[in-house]
């Protein structure tokens, strides 16, 4: 132990204190991961397809709703499918993935800097990206974007870290070959998109500083067949076990989802913009204060990583904001590299500097937090969605309020001096805050979930028996299959399993009519369907009983 403090720096007050900071921090991080339910449509269909490869056994193709399902590689399936083996199956064990990879992107980030700058600015990159809205937000929901960002970032940072003037070439080596290893992790985790955005960026610094000696010191022998050993098995035995996966993952997924918009998300240029602004909160303004000075910094150095690193956070607004798809999380990688170069303005900042930009978006959050979403629920027209957003308001005020005193508060410390302790405070703030309202989304959860009413039409009708077939008409809840634990048959819907029901399209009902016929040919039977959808076959006479009905589904038994 007094090795251990000699080590750290700590008195042993300070290392119960930290201990404790720690605590709460895990806490805070992993607390509440079980208690909100599964937000459709990502949470569901990520929580869904590794359930069903650890069931199935299958790890090579991926499956929705036992249909074929090639729209992402599968490293994050694995992964929770392994902790579904090891945990059991549950929403806490679904979010795992994305919590542990934020985590790790934290340590990333202290790695790195202390490296880069040093391990100042490293604790305070930590704690800057510990606070950031986006950040937290992605970690704790369950998508595939903070395991892309973990591996994008390792690679960008991991290249940076290799190239800094004063690396062994020892160093340069080791940092290089991980670099490599974590654009095949990012690959295996969201596609091609893995290696394109860091290959652009370097080539962009290359041509900007005419350095093409750079070129010399990428490992690119050693590097290119890791990355093949790494990335390529997989991609060569699901295309050998499944013959048209090639074409629709590599021209549909890529090229055709960025070019045509037909995956209907659709945006602006300036899309990403508000999304920054939002997602860098609380640091917005250290951030517009401090982004002029990032091209010109470390003159003189052969290589110049904040540069670098500005160039990174450019080429991924400019391709995202280019494509005709666009959805808030895919700039997520931006942001942990914003920390770091926003952790190394701070560092040579005058303290009474940090505590104004600090300061001077306490009251904008806090008016922002009580006058904002009110407005917006006035605009909701779905039925019943109105109601269950007026009890999700008072947490977001009260969220915004935690946020505001935290900028106050850190504020305060900063005009006293206190450069870590204010970083730490406003990170602190900003974690609570959003950790309270995603606590308070769960007010939610009838609209934007299946849980609660599956767990109220079983608690009313007991369990489903699993041998008889529950049809989803005209519509697919995401979260149904996680729910029942097996998958349902689909009626007269196509969307996203085209493919799984081109190639097995025994496995669905193309119609209604089909479904009609079907629904009286049965003894017994379940349905999940829209409220318009069952009046209109209640109103046609045909025979169901209500189970349960909300503002997004109902549920019916034969």
């Amino acid at each position: 132990m007094t090795r251990f403090r000699r080590f750290a720096g700590l008195s042993g007050r300070r290392l119960v204190l930290a201990g404790l900071a720690l605590l709460v921090f895990g806490l805070l991080w992993f607390g509440n991961l079980e208690y909100r339910d599964l937000v459709d449509p990502d949470e569901g269909r990520y929580a869904e397809i590794p359930r069903e490869m650890a069931a199935s056994g299958d790890w090579v193709t991926p499956r929705l709703n036992d249909l074929k399902y090639f729209e992402k590689p599968p490293l994050q399936y694995w992964a929770t499918a392994a902790f579904y083996r090891v945990f059991g199956v549950d929403e806490w064990v679904g979010r795992l993935w994305p919590a542990l990879t934020g985590l790790a992107g934290i340590a990333l980030l202290f790695a790195a800097g202390a490296r880069l700058y040093s391990r100042r600015v490293g604790v305070l990159a930590a704690l800057v990206v510990t606070g950031m809205v986006a950040y937290v937000l992605y970690a704790h929901a369950l998508t595939l974007d903070m395991g892309l960002t973990l591996f994008q970032c390792a690679a960008v940072l991991g290249f940076a870290v290799a190239q800094r003037d004063s690396a062994t070439a020892r160093e340069r080596q080791a940092w290089m070959l991980g670099a490599w290893a974590a654009v095949a992790a990012a690959v295996l985790s969201k596609g091609l998109v893995g290696i394109l955005l860091p290959a652009v960026t370097v080539g962009l610094y290359v041509l900007v500083h005419r350095d093409f000696a750079l070129l010399r010191r990428l490992e690119a022998g050693k590097g290119i067949v890791l990355f093949v050993v790494l990335a390529a098995p997989w991609f060569v035995v699901v295309s050998t076990r499944n013959p048209e996966f090639a074409r629709f993952f590599f021209w549909h997924e890529h090229f055709e989802r960025f070019l045509l918009p037909e995956h209907h998300r659709p945006g602006a240029w300036w899309y990403f913009l508000p999304v920054l602004a939002m997602g860098a909160t609380p640091w917005l303004g250290v951030l517009a204060w401090s982004a002029p000075r990032w091209w010109g910094s470390e003159p003189g150095a052969r290589f110049r990583a904040t540069r670098f690193l500005a160039l990174w956070c450019a080429v991924v607004l400019v391709f995202f904001s280019a494509s005709s798809s666009k959805l808030a999380p895919y700039v997520l990688p931006v942001f942990p590299v914003l920390a770091l170069l926003v952790a190394s303005k701070i560092d040579e900042f005058a303290p009474r500097t940090l505590a104004l930009l600090l300061a001077v978006f306490a009251v904008p959050i806090v008016l922002g937090a009580w006058l904002v979403p009110p407005r917006a629920v006035h605009r909701i027209h779905l039925e019943g969605v109105p109601l269950y957003a007026q009890h999700f308001l008072p947490w977001i005020v009260a969220a915004g309020g935690i946020l505001g005193a935290g900028l106050l508060a850190a504020g305060a410390i900063a005009w006293r001096g206190w450069r870590g302790a204010a970083v730490a405070t406003a990170s602190f703030a900003s974690l609570v805050a959003v950790t309270l309202a995603m606590t308070g989304h769960q007010t939610m959860s009838p609209v934007y979930s299946t849980e609660q009413s599956f767990e109220r039409m079983r608690h009313m009708y007991g369990e489903v028996p699993r041998n008889v077939p529950f049809f989803s008409v005209g519509m697919y809840d995401q979260g149904m299959p996680f729910e029942l634990g097996r998958p349902l048959v689909l009626v007269a819907y196509r969307d996203e399993f085209a493919l799984g029901l081109d190639a097995e399209p025994q496995k669905a009902l193309p119609t209604l009519d089909d479904f009609r016929a079907a629904w009286r040919s049965l003894d017994a039977a379940y349905a999940v369907m829209r409220p318009a959808t069952y009046e209109m076959l209640r109103d046609e006479g045909l025979p169901m009983t209500l189970l349960v009905i909300d503002p997004r589904r109902a549920i019916v038994r034969r």
